[in-house]
């Protein structure tokens, strides 16, 4: 019978270098967690030598999921997806993978999965060659950027989606006169917010009530189809929340 390894030899990690790794459920075949690494980094998930959280906070789902497994007397599955990446690549290798697993239990998109992330042919040729915004606005504005879209084809629609849930300063989030909804980089919706509240379904989270910007500023920032976003400073990296003079 042959044991779970829990550790590389030197020998091995000498030669594996930069590599992307994903952890498995063993129950269901599940790929549950995506990283990268060096040496034994795969394994100090399991090994409990990685403490990214709170000692006083609830598990994180990767945490309760290895937990189980654990529970049900089964281990992790430990695959290498890829070794001897090159430094400066292997963020972008990471990245793809967490695009193409949906449903995993990483905190955080992978590296530029915003900007660079899965598209439609159709977004593609937006980001590309929508006019932009070349000015960097007086106002105080906050950049909400809304990765999963669903309907755009009202400003109404749009609102509905970009009003909430948010993880964000509240003290910053009221300052601003503008909510610039943003989906890959391109704006498709400027509101005025009145009112900042909680949420009533995600505790930590605000959601605001507002109404669509005049037409002047609509088409300033967004146009007929969206506007691009080229300035750095206005763009999202992972954070979906991007404030601007607030």
């Amino acid at each position: 019978m042959q044991h779970s390894v829990q550790s590389f030899p030197q020998e091995v990690i000498d030669k594996i270098g930069n590599y992307v790794y994903r952890l498995i459920d063993p129950r269901n075949g599940e790929t549950f967690y995506i990283g990268k690494g060096k040496g034994n980094r795969v394994f100090d998930h399991v090994n409990g030598t990685i403490k990214d959280r709170d000692p006083d906070s609830d598990l994180s789902f990767k945490e309760q999921r290895i937990l189980d497994i654990r529970n049900a007397g089964l281990e992790v599955i430990h695959v290498i997806h890829r070794h001897e990446i090159p430094d400066g690549i292997v963020e972008h290798v990471e990245a793809a993978l967490i695009d193409a697993f949906p449903g995993l239990t990483n905190a955080q998109a992978g590296h530029g999965s915003n900007s660079f992330g899965p598209m439609h042919v159709r977004e593609l040729v937006d980001k590309y060659t929508l006019p932009v915004i070349d000015e960097r606005p007086e106002e105080r504005i906050l950049f909400i950027n809304i990765n999963d879209i669903v309907n755009r084809s009202t400003r109404m629609s749009v609102y509905l989606q970009v009003c909430g849930h948010w993880r964000l300063s509240r003290e910053r989030a009221a300052k601003a006169e503008l909510v610039i909804a943003t989906i890959r980089g391109v704006a498709v919706g400027v509101f005025r917010p009145e009112t900042w509240y909680p949420s009533p379904a995600y505790p930590g989270r605000y959601c605001f009530d507002g109404k669509e910007a005049e037409e002047a500023q609509w088409m300033r920032f967004v146009g007929e189809r969206g506007k691009r976003i080229v300035h750095a400073e206005m763009k999202h990296v992972q954070n979906p929340i991007r404030y601007w003079n607030c």
